[in-house]
């Protein structure tokens, strides 16, 4: 039996563990993405390099690829042998293509070695720590367990079991709520939106009870990312523009990402008014522009009414951060028709009508493209106009207030009769 000693961090109260890796899955899913062929490369070397070596220094692939099958690799970091066979037991033909080459043919036997090795050894530990020790060594040792189940990407159940076992043994306050987002990390790792809300749940009610100001800073990140997920920006915005300047979640996502994701965000539910201070002029959105221009200009675009460089630029963020992303791809298409219905309401709202022609030249499409458009949406509610083909405008309709309040007086009221009938009835 190995004695040798488990490469999981200690917990650090300034410095979340990132396990598991969520980037192995972004980079799983680009894989799956035929219509990210020309990023396939990229991401196919760089799960082969989490799978071994976590992105520790000490190490290459390259190094790795070259040493015979006979050698043992005494730099592993990553060890995720549980990962790597769920992605070969995948029916994608992408994976097989692309990784496949990359894999050198001892790397599953060798992980799953070391895996069964690094277990056994905790759970050697963990037996004597029970007989032997105290309660402190005992929560460290199953917190270790958890951690390195979660972060050679063994089975979910696997996991969370071992992450419900440790908190049944953990005391302070900060380390429960840094389990529970461990536990969210699982989540969004297997992508289990049920465990992702739950434990957000759990986390909260943690961090309203007494958790410190980071935890609780890091919380909304947490559940920021999880309404992205399941398409609720309007919640999302919020939360990410409160962290805006605090983000310290680097356990979660990249600083860089996460700015990109408030900047998706906002972008589709700040008001014009709003968007220049909160999010065009903010310096933590101005410092990724280098590295993100095609966001920065989409957003520059619509609030300076430059429609037609908008359509490029929203075009853009479609393919560079929406389609390769794994939780924002299958909002792709729902993100850019709603960036598509406020450019056209922006723009109407400006006028009691306007010809059709002049619409398309200023989005830089066809006249028969913006009457499509413009059908569609009027005919789902989306935009209050009407189209006239005789004379080739859009007339804008605009809600009159007093009519609108004189309604809602009138149905508030109806409802409050019928309430004083259903109660007389019942004391009478």
């Amino acid at each position: 039996m190995s004695s040798e000693q488990v490469n999981i961090p200690a917990a650090d109260e300034t410095n979340p563990i990132p396990i598991p890796n969520l980037l192995q899955q972004e980079r799983r899913f680009v894989l799956n993405q035929s219509n990210c062929s020309a990023l396939h490369q990229q991401a196919a070397e760089e799960l082969l390099q989490g799978i071994i070596q976590d992105g520790q220094p000490s190490s290459s692939v390259a190094q790795y690829l070259k040493m015979p099958a006979s050698v043992p690799p005494f730099f592993f970091f990553a060890e995720m042998g549980p990962f790597l066979e769920t992605i070969l037991k995948s029916d994608s033909s992408t994976i097989s293509a692309t990784f496949q080459k990359l894999l050198p043919s001892h790397l599953v036997g060798e992980l799953s070695s070391k895996n069964k090795e690094r277990i056994e050894s905790i759970q050697t530990k963990l037996n004597d720590a029970i007989e032997n020790l105290g309660e402190t060594e005992v929560s460290d040792l199953l917190r270790t367990k958890a951690l390195y189940l979660s972060k050679i990407g063994a089975e979910k159940e696997l996991s969370v079991a071992a992450f419900e076992e440790a908190l049944k043994k953990q005391a302070g306050l900060g380390s429960k709520i840094d389990l529970r987002l461990g536990l969210i990390r699982v989540g969004f790792f297997h992508g289990d939106h049920q465990l992702i809300m739950d434990q957000i749940v759990e986390a909260k009610q943690l961090v309203d009870s007494g958790g410190d100001w980071d935890r609780r800073n890091r919380l909304k990140v947490y559940q920021a990312m999880n309404f992205m997920a399941v398409r609720n920006f309007k919640e999302a915005t919020p939360l990410l523009l409160d962290t805006l300047s605090t983000f310290t979640a680097t356990e979660l996502l990249s600083y860089e990402d996460f700015i990109t994701l408030a900047a998706i965000s906002a972008a589709l539910t700040l008001e014009r008014k709003d968007m220049k201070k909160k999010l065009i002029e903010s310096p933590e959105v101005i410092q990724i522009i280098p590295e993100r221009p095609h966001l920065h200009a989409m957003v520059c675009a619509i609030h300076n009414t430059e429609y037609d460089k908008f359509f490029v630029e929203l075009a853009k963020v479609e393919q560079t951060y929406l389609l390769p992303s794994r939780w924002l791809s299958i909002h792709a298409r729902y993100y850019v028709r709603e960036m598509r219905i406020k450019a056209y309401s922006q723009l109407l709202e400006s006028y009691r009508s306007v010809s059709i022609k002049s619409m398309a030249q200023a989005f830089g499409v066809t006249e028969d493209y913006i009457d499509s458009e413009l059908a569609r949406f009027i005919a789902a509610g989306r935009l209050n106009c009407a189209i006239d083909k005789v004379n080739g405008i859009v007339e804008t309709k605009r809600a009159d207030g007093k009519n609108a309040m004189y309604s809602s007086v009138l149905k508030n009221g109806d409802a409050l009769l019928n309430s004083i009938q259903k109660l007389s009835r019942v004391i009478g």
